[in-house]
């Protein structure tokens, strides 16, 4: 049996967990509401204030589907309760971010132009220095998501590690051209 899909996920106070007819979950809390289709095969009872997941048989599909299954709800009651953040850096002379509202950045990337990223509901961005760029929200696959994208505008190049990168990220370098 799947060692994650096992273990219960518990249900802090302030939280309400609901499972639709259609197996739909729909998750509230003090951050805001989440709701997310679960597959057919998987079923949800709450025991108490924890939530517990379980598959019909052994099937191939059934065991992948139990552990991610789990941990889309795990990650939907986390997010409701102290939602998520990706940081990000600029490395480069010139490279910068300025803010335009909460939902709304301009980046300076050297590019001719600057490039305007709009955040989608629910993501917001927190610019505490020029380099530095915090996206926010409640839904994990989105603020990930926006955070990649925004990674994907100048990623890292190898050779003077210019670009937009993860926090703490690891980009690795290449010699450049031997001086003679």
């Amino acid at each position: 049996m799947s060692r994650v899909g096992r273990s219960p996920i518990t249900v802090p106070s302030g939280v309400s967990v609901a499972v639709g007819d259609d197996n739909t979950v729909t998750v509230k809390g003090p951050q805001g509401e989440l709701a997310r289709a679960v597959p057919a095969a998987i079923s949800i009872r709450q025991d108490g204030d924890s939530l517990v997941l379980e598959r019909p048989d052994d099937q191939r599909q059934n065991r992948a589907l139990h552990g991610l299954t789990r941990s889309l709800v795990a990650n939907m009651v986390a997010g409701v309760t102290a939602g998520f953040s990706k940081e990000l850096e600029i490395v480069g002379v010139g490279y910068r971010a300025i803010p335009k509202g909460p939902s709304a950045l301009e980046l300076a990337l050297g590019f001719s132009h600057p490039v305007n990223v709009t955040a989608p509901d629910g993501v917001t961005f927190e610019v505490p220095s020029a380099t530095r760029i915090i996206v926010k929200g409640i839904d994990k696959e989105r603020v990930g998501q926006v955070a990649a994208d925004i990674r994907k505008l100048r990623k890292p190049e190898p050779y003077k590690g210019k670009g937009v990168r993860y926090l703490g990220e690891r980009v690795v370098r290449k010699a450049g051209k031997a001086a003679k």
